[in-house]
């Protein structure tokens, strides 16, 4: 499995998940959806938006629980969204709830924001960027490296606070085990490639497993959960929307600071990120920033009440953050290149003529498939990604036009009635079955052109009537009829076969079989008056027989002398 995928689901063919994916990582397979991995910046805006729930991010939770089972210890370290996901009070009641997990230690990602924060300024004060986008979020990071390689110039060369306190804790702790707990499904990625992080949990995977060991946050006493409640650090904003410049204690000269949160926003910067000059850019994919990741936990008051919580919990806190020794930040953000080869334009073209588009003043460009252009999509066609018949218009287009064609040429006689007996459709067999010579029917009440008595039969009674033989008097023709209901579209459909010819041959040969009947009976009759008559001659015949031959014996007796 990778990090993300779409559980099998009853997939509509609604493309919302490939019309809300900003980088169109989804290909579509015998009607379903899958991730392509290749081109996913793992933001989980597919995941979001699906209407059947269909998320599936891969689940670290059983082995984070065997290495917690083991003998070698694991650090948590806990993204400070958490304070928008769990409810509670800080940090001490997650750090004891994790112990009872069995975590040996847990400490706040903030730690290493705030070691990133730091060399961001420090960064920033040598002036040496034209702009400069913020690393903290790694599906921005892996966007830029494999979509806009020419904003890579402008991307911090500092790792994320995750890998920051990672490297932190394995300076302090090189026998520990490290597992990051966040809300992101980027993470998992991240985490995979730093060689530091051993596992990356979301919040949906640590309340599963707080769950199935009951070890609840929540159930810690109130006096526990505000142990160490008196550590400031202004990186617990990090998970909001201009968290990373409210991180900072001052602002270097000549740049300007602004946040930038949602794909679609941060397209439209790095879309044209050479135009601009002298631009501190805090990025983040998720709209609202990390309080609002793919993972996060819902609650009452959704992403602001989450946002509230965070900045309440951040101004929290007297002593500052006890400085700590930094580990090494830089990060290398690598140009990643896609696979997939660019068509000609005659492919293109091709593809577009399957689907009713040869010209292209034909491009509808509606997007009902998920991609922005009709060209967009034909692309995606040629590389594997989509098939011709996601394009809805020309497949409504089609199947119109086919079911038009299929009922105008049917030998049968098809009618469609709506609930108040008016036409929907009639086909040309049935207007010669019926008898209806008006050309224009469609929408007109049926009464007005034929006897619809049958269908006002099917729609009393509720269920469906099937005759084997009706007479039809405006047409003098006999038909088989099934008038069957579609309630869920409110539509009486009405097929009639003429089955004339059949009932006029069945006529014929009734008649045929009566006369043949008929002769046969005389035939029968004189016969048995000839045998009758032949046989009382042969009666006769033998007495008469019978008396010669006594006669003739008693007369040889006779002459051979006897009495």
């Amino acid at each position: 499995m990778g990090f993300l995928e779409f559980k099998p689901v009853k997939c509509r063919d609604c493309f919302k998940c490939l019309r809300d994916c900003p980088v169109k990582a989804i290909r579509f397979k015998t009607g379903r959806a899958e991730i392509a991995d290749e081109r996913c910046i793992l933001c989980g805006r597919c995941t979001v938006v699906c209407p059947q729930n269909a998320k599936s991010v891969q689940d670290d939770g059983g082995a984070a629980l065997k290495m917690l089972d083991g003998k070698t210890p694991v650090v948590a370290s806990v993204a400070p969204a958490f304070i928008g996901s769990f409810p509670v009070g800080g940090f001490a009641a997650m750090k004891i709830a994790l112990l009872k997990l069995g975590f040996a230690d847990a400490e706040e990602t903030a730690v290493g924001a705030a070691a990133v924060s730091a060399e961001y300024m420090r960064i920033l004060q040598t002036g040496r960027f034209k702009n400069f986008i913020t690393s903290a979020c790694p599906a921005v990071n892996y966007m830029i490296r494999l979509y806009y390689p020419k904003a890579l110039p402008y991307l911090a060369p500092v790792v994320s606070p995750m890998a920051a306190h990672a490297r932190m804790l394995k300076e302090s702790r090189p026998d520990a085990r490290i597992v990051f707990i966040g809300p992101c499904i980027a993470k998992k990625r991240e985490a995979a490639e730093s060689g530091v992080i051993d596992a990356a949990l979301t919040f949906e995977n640590l309340k599963e497993m707080f769950a199935e060991r009951g070890a609840e946050p929540q159930s810690v006493a109130p006096e526990a959960a505000e142990l160490g409640a008196g550590v400031s650090n202004p990186a617990r904003y990090y998970p909001v929307n201009r968290g990373i410049i409210k991180s900072f204690d001052s602002f270097p000269p000549n740049y300007e600071y602004v946040a930038v949160d949602g794909v679609s926003r941060c397209f439209e910067v790095l879309e044209d990120i050479e135009s601009l000059s002298g631009m501190f850019i805090e990025m983040n994919c998720c709209e609202h920033a990390c309080i609002n990741g793919p993972c996060a936990l819902p609650s009452a008051g959704g992403a602001l009440k989450a946002n509230q919580n965070v900045r309440a919990y951040a101004r929290k806190g007297i002593a500052p953050l006890a400085a700590r020794a930094p580990a090494d930040l830089s990060a290398a953000h690598a140009r990643l290149f896609l696979n997939a080869p660019v068509p000609s334009e005659r492919d293109i073209r091709a593809v577009l003529a399957q689907t009713g588009k040869p010209n292209p003043e034909d491009d509808l460009n509606c997007g009902a498939c998920g991609y922005p252009t009709c060209r967009d999509k034909a692309v995606a066609v040629l590389n594997g990604f989509a098939d011709i018949e996601m394009c809805l218009p020309f497949m409504r287009v089609r199947a119109e036009s086919m079911s038009y064609e299929i009922i105008q040429n049917s030998p049968n006689g098809i009618v469609l009635l709506d609930g108040d007996y008016k036409i929907l459709e009639i086909n040309g067999s049935a207007r010669k079955l019926l008898g209806v010579s008006a050309a224009d029917t469609k929408g007109g009440a049926a009464g007005d052109f034929f006897n619809p008595v049958e269908f006002v039969i099917a729609a009393d009674g509720g269920k469906d009537v099937h005759k084997k033989q009706i007479y039809i008097g405006e047409t003098g023709r006999y038909a088989e009829m099934s008038i069957i209901l579609l309630r869920e579209l409110k539509v009486m459909f009405g097929v009639f076969k003429d089955i004339t010819d059949r009932v006029e041959y069945e006529k014929n040969l009734s008649e045929i079989r009566n006369k043949t009947l008929e002769t046969t009976d005389g035939v029968i009759k004189k016969q048995m008056r000839v045998a009758q008559e032949i046989a009382s001659l042969l009666g006769e015949t033998t007495a008469e027989t019978k008396v010669a031959l006594v006669k003739l014996k008693t007369a040889l007796l006779v002459g051979a002398g006897g009495e």
